[in-house]
């Protein structure tokens, strides 16, 4: 099915919007799209206090299906986070505590309802946890009722799976059954909820399939799932990725301003592709917006900034974001909320302070942005890598190039 035959509002608006990667039968779920709400739903593991822009995409589509007209599940990985997706890693993910677990998931929460609405009504979104019925299974049943639909032969040439063995990487048995259990997932959904679509990133689509066949041969129902592309930056590079870390998503794991930035500092070719997937802007906006030139593509990227984060922390946080830039950038002057670090004692080492802001990935680079001049403290450049700042009570403005800076304080 060619993409500009689609049919029903939810798959034209995520074809696009550029979300769809491949899609297990694209003709009958625009059918059933046009002719019912349908229930689609996308799994979140709780391997941190908070998600990140990786995830960003999956929560957009929960979005966009709501847009559409269609009742959003978002599915907490209770259960299948004691486990941890193997998918595409390189070695076992740390086993959580059960308490982490839920402590995990209380501070996930949090970030769904600034995207999606939540409630009772037909397309209101829902938030359940897998661990409710994976918790209660019972080992030998398990095996017996779902055990046998799944061929190891199969298993074994996933690309996730296949990766692992062919770089001779420990896979353990209980890493191995998170397929399973994720199959599982779609089954349950399917019966309690029904459910009927499943989303995810193009690394779960063997999971996705494996759920779908586990769901017509237990339950004889047609379900369907759909994946989105893997993003990438223009340069090649991972989505989300930063020589500070991650981007955070919940407001105590990353500040309002360093998200605001993230995306103001998003490479000329991403922003329209970025417009698209992270933003509610029109399409019209979009392509005006994409096709600006030279030094007018900044504005591009501010209203991608404000956009996205109006979205993630409200539109007050974007616009305080915003100012503080514009007074950093156009003024010169220190925004009360740029990122800050608080140093012991007064005196740090330059080199330390770059890399403790996450402004350089070692204290090598450190030196070389500090020989290359592009080092500056309240605006005059420092070149002596043994320069030691020393604070008064007067905060100080460490700068990185024209676009990186923060407030260090006694």
């Amino acid at each position: 099915m060619t993409t500009t035959s689609y049919k029903s509002d939810l798959l034209r608006l995520l074809d696009a919007r550029g979300y769809i990667h491949q899609v297990t039968d694209a003709e009958g779920l625009d059918d059933l799209a046009m002719r019912q709400i349908v229930r689609g739903y996308i799994g979140f593991d709780p391997t941190a206090p908070s998600l990140h822009v990786g995830s960003l995409v999956q929560i957009m589509m929960l979005r966009r299906m709501q847009q559409a007209g269609h009742k959003p599940i978002v599915l907490m990985g209770g259960g299948t986070g004691k486990i941890g997706d193997p998918s595409f890693k390189d070695e076992a993910r740390k086993l959580m505590t059960v308490d982490t677990i839920a402590e995990n998931i209380a501070s996930i929460k949090r970030v769904f309802s600034r995207f999606l609405t939540f409630g009772d009504g037909p397309t209101d979104a829902v938030m359940v946890d897998n661990a409710e019925w994976l918790d209660k299974l019972e080992y030998i049943p398990f095996l017996r009722d779902i055990g046998q639909h799944f061929s190891i032969n199969r298993m074994l040439s996933f690309d996730s799976v296949k990766l692992r063995l062919d770089r001779e990487q420990s896979l353990s048995f209980l890493e191995f059954n998170y397929m399973i259990l994720q199959g599982y997932d779609f089954l349950e959904l399917s019966r309690r909820a029904g459910c009927r679509l499943q989303m995810g990133g193009s690394d779960q689509w063997g999971n996705i399939v494996n759920g779908i066949e586990l769901t017509r041969r237990v339950a004889g129902e047609q379900v369907f799932g759909l994946t989105s592309p893997l993003i990438t930056t223009a340069d090649g590079g991972k989505m989300g990725k930063t020589a500070k870390g991650a981007v955070w998503l919940n407001a105590d794991a990353l500040p309002p301003y360093d998200y605001w930035q993230f995306w103001r500092n998003t490479q000329d070719a991403d922003v329209g592709r970025f417009l698209r997937l992270f933003t509610d802007l029109s399409m019209d906006d979009v392509v005006r917006l994409e096709a600006l030139q030279g030094a007018e593509i900044n504005e591009a990227k501010k209203a991608l900034a404000d956009a996205a984060t109006a979205m993630a922390h409200g539109p007050d946080a974007a616009v305080e974001a915003a100012e503080t830039a514009r007074r950093t950038f156009e003024e010169g002057a220190a925004g009360d909320s740029l990122p800050t670090l608080r140093v012991d004692g007064g005196r740090i080492p330059i080199v330390q302070a770059l890399t403790v802001m996450g402004f350089a990935a070692s204290n090598g680079e450190a030196r070389r942005k500090i020989g290359e001049g592009a080092v500056r403290l309240n605006d005059l450049a420092i070149t002596d890598p043994t320069f030691e700042i020393v604070l008064e009570d007067v905060p100080v403005k460490i700068s990185l190039g024209k676009k990186r800076h923060g407030i260090l304080l006694r």
